[in-house]
């Protein structure tokens, strides 16, 4: 994130954030701000570290599971630090480019540090027996479920120091430490009331180890050319025994995930580096055992500084996850598609092969319960309470999942020509689902706790729906249903126009209401409208001009929408991407572009993005990080790029268009 004295005004143009009333300033925390942590992934398993080198939020097996490292929601729940001592502030941070491996390099009086993490990937494993949780094709790569943590000293002398606290079941169950190797190069933390109560943490390494209560720790002098090595690992796959195998596991950590970036197609650009960034959180957001996609890594980090906007998102939602696949299609990396489909259909369908209603949101591994709880015993992020684990939306209704579900879909198999017949009965269920509640009332794609209402941005994704739906009926040949849906598709555009504007020529949050809601810009983005329709322009210049606040988009109006909570919130990042595009689609590009840049620069200095931002101070809010922002970051970036490549040409098309094996700038428009 910027300082303030660098970030760009309120017009997209560099200059100043105005300056924040007394009452908006926050206090003084020694919580880490949430754009401090950097991401770490294996496809099974997430971390967050932050810039002192501490773990602070770590779940064991699965991201959804209890944590062993909470520190990020309650100082005393668990950390686990590597770095010199007395040093809490690095020279440096940085990515190393086409992965997710962490390098931090670190000044003292006396010398220099370089640590690099990662969660380690190699090659695939389970020769022996099949593996108990993947339920998708194996590829060539698999987590090695290992945190690896390497050292070197660059020049000079420097006092390295290692802290390894774990914290079981989110603070509630204290570890107990033992040595099990042969002098102090390895120890092993289990559950002190019940060692068979959680998993079992091994920390093996070529440091001196001493154990203090719930504290592994080492200290060690390191001079010029020196190297060491600490993993923490909680499966039986073995860890390094040497500093040489640790490196050579990093470096296979290196090639798999460049491997994967290599197949994506990125513009030749300046923002290449966001875009894929981008990719690869989303990327890391995945569990590939099942093809979920997950909304975020974290729970209840707070949506409004100290309140009590504080939701669980290691949870994949239908809607985050559809929207993501644009984002991935937009570069092509379309190959998660296929397992994100699989899950939808393990998902919805019953243990006998009966069809099961498809819902708002699942667990990681396909569970369909996800009931809501409060950890009254945790302080929260900057004593926002409550912390929750599960989400209670779970069983909400939101009518706009089939749209978002179907569009992803559409694009799918368009790029092949082909609907896979396994996919088509449940392709066909979400259809008549949409058509059997479309007229209903629901709680929108925001998860309003309030009453449901007809809102406006849900009838329009219905319609999406049965628009898709009936060009993926064309693709496999059933031309009567095709014809069908593309009726009722129109019977629903007929009832949003009719209900869903109001006299001023401006799509409405809800039927028969005044107010504007940024969702609304999905009118042009899934071409319900064209871009060139009068009330599309006016709904998305208006948005630009009410919903904003020093050029940041918010959701909607808390004041004019009842959404179940009481504290205020941040403007939400996705709605600005969206706003972007949506620029950019009625032909305002230098507008775009100039919100572009700005949101650009308010990424975190390892370019990620929580849910929201704080349009006062610029801090980032919500959970982190988030695979909603990112998708619409891409899909925003690649807008404007192609529009601005295409502005001579006279052609433009949107950003989530994907046409397989078409050069990146000249696929047609879909």
């Amino acid at each position: 994130m910027p300082s303030p004295e660098h970030a760009p005004s309120a017009d997209g143009k560099p200059g100043t954030f105005p300056a924040v009333p007394p009452e908006t300033k926050l206090p003084q925390s020694n919580f880490p701000v949430i754009d401090d942590y950097a991401f770490l992934s294996d496809c099974e398993t997430t971390c967050l570290i932050a810039s002192n080198g501490s773990v602070e939020w770590m779940c064991v097996p699965r991201p959804d599971s209890p944590s062993v490292f909470g520190a990020i929601l309650d100082r005393s729940a668990g950390h686990f630090r590597l770095g010199p001592y007395g040093r809490t502030v690095p020279a440096a941070r940085r990515y190393l480019p086409g992965g997710m491996i962490l390098e931090t390099t670190w000044q003292t009086e006396t010398g220099w540090l370089i640590v690099r993490d990662a969660l380690v990937l190699g090659p695939w494993h389970n020769t022996e027996q099949r593996s108990r949780t993947r339920r998708r094709t194996p590829t060539d790569w698999d987590a090695a479920h290992m945190l690896l943590r390497t050292v070197k000293c660059v020049s000079g002398t420097v006092e390295l120091e290692l802290s390894c606290e774990p914290s079981f079941d989110y603070h509630r169950a204290p570890a107990t430490w033992e040595y099990t190797g042969k002098v102090y190069e390895e120890a092993s933390a289990v559950c002190a009331a019940d060692p068979t109560a959680g998993p079992t943490l091994v920390l093996t390494t070529d440091l001196r180890l001493g154990l203090e209560g719930r504290e592994a720790r080492a200290r060690t002098r390191m001079t010029e050319g020196d190297c060491a090595y600490v993993a923490l690992t909680w499966s039986e796959l073995p860890a390094p025994q040497t500093f040489a195998e640790a490196a050579e596991k990093m470096w296979t950590t290196i090639d798999c995930w460049r491997q994967w970036i290599t197949l994506g197609d990125f513009p030749d650009h300046p923002w290449r580096r966001y875009l894929q960034r981008s990719a690869l959180t989303l990327k890391g957001l995945t569990y590939a055992p099942t093809g979920a996609l997950m909304a975020a890594a974290t729970t209840s980090l707070p949506e409004s500084p100290g309140g009590e906007r504080n939701w669980d998102y290691r949870y994949s939602w239908v809607r985050d996850a559809s929207f993501a696949l644009w984002g991935l299609y937009t570069l092509g990396l379309d190959r998660e598609a296929d397992d994100f489909f699989a899950f939808l259909h393990d998902a919805t369908t019953g243990p006998d092969g009966e069809a099961v209603p498809l819902q708002v949101l699942y667990g990681i591994g396909g569970e369909r319960e996800l009931t809501e709880h409060t950890l009254d015993h945790l302080s929260g992020y900057g004593n926002a309470r409550p912390v929750r684990i599960g989400n209670g939306a779970y069983n909400q209704e939101q009518h706009d999942i089939w749209g978002t579900m179907l569009d992803a879909v559409y694009l799918h198999v368009k790029s092949r020509q082909h609907v896979p017949e396994t996919l088509w009965p449940m392709l066909e269920r979400q259809v008549g689902a949409a058509i059997d509640n479309w007229r209903r009332p629901d709680r929108s794609l925001w998860e309003v706790r309030g009453e449901p209402q007809h809102f406006t941005s849900s009838k329009v994704m219905c319609w999406v729906a049965l628009d898709r739906g009936a060009r993926i009926a064309e693709l496999h040949g059933q031309v009567h249903t095709a014809q069908e849906w593309h009726r009722i598709a129109e019977e629903i555009r007929a009832d949003v126009l009719a209900h869903g504007v109001d006299d001023r020529g401006r799509f409405t949050q809800v039927y028969g209401g005044t107010t504007l809601d940024a969702s609304l810009l999905l009118v042009v983005l899934t071409r319900f409208l064209p871009p060139d329709d009068r009330r599309v322009r006016a709904t998305v210049l208006g948005i630009a001009e009410e919903l904003s606040e020093n050029g940041l988009v918010l959701r909607y109006r808390n004041e004019t929408t009842d959404d179940g909570q009481v504290s205020p919130e941040g403007s939400f990042t996705i709605c600005s991407f969206w706003l972007v595009s949506a620029l950019v689609e009625i032909g305002e590009i230098g507008r775009a572009r100039r919100l572009c840049e700005r949101l650009l620069t308010h990424a975190s200095p390892l370019k990620l993005y929580a849910e929201e931002i704080d349009p006062s101070t610029g801090r980032h809010l919500g959970n982190f990080p988030q695979a909603f922002t990112h998708l619409a970051l891409i899909n925003a970036v690649t807008h404007l790029i192609r529009a601005e490549g295409s502005q001579e040409a006279g052609t433009f098309r949107p950003a989530h268009n994907k046409t397989g094996g078409t050069p990146w700038r000249s696929r047609p428009r879909r």
